[in-house]
């Protein structure tokens, strides 16, 4: 028995610190395994980011987009001027200031990041469908409980 653990009435009864490094360890690969599902060809990890910034709080400066993503702002505006290119991101002068520009997402962005979500949500369910009844149970409470913790 690990020394964070202790047995009682034959269960284990798991310390708050075990399960924080358990449930960090699995949300973080998980999440990178859905990060790659999603991408290749048509956008970055990077890039899906930032469409999915956009498409839920709007229109934002390179510096706003810099600083959410905790990224340099020479990296953002490779990554904004990539989906530029791409047709899935405008850029218009700031309404109230106008030495700034506001990056916006097109429909074309809104279609690729759904696309994504898509494939996404395609890989997490074929994995999800693979478990017994029992365990899909356990984790549909756990995305409650998470989603709870987390303020959502």
């Amino acid at each position: 028995m690990a020394p964070t653990e202790t047995k009682t009435k034959e269960t284990t009864q798991i310390t708050p610190d075990t399960l924080a490094i358990d449930l960090r360890t699995a949300v973080m690969r998980t999440s990178r395994r859905l990060r790659v599902e999603a991408t290749g060809e048509v956008i970055t990890p990077g890039q899906y980011t930032v469409l999915a910034v956009l498409h839920g709080d709007g229109a934002r400066t390179l510096r706003e987009l810099a600083d959410r993503e905790h990224v340099q702002a020479p990296s953002m505006t490779r990554i904004v001027n990539a989906l530029a290119e791409q047709g899935f991101v405008t850029r218009t002068q700031h309404p109230d200031d106008g030495r700034q520009v506001r990056i916006d997402i097109t429909d074309a962005g809104r279609d690729v990041l759904a696309e994504a979500r898509d494939q996404r949500t395609a890989w997490l369910a074929q994995r999800v469908a693979g478990l017994s009844a029992e365990d899909r149970d356990i984790l549909s409470r756990a995305a409650r409980i998470m989603q709870e913790m987390s303020g959502k």
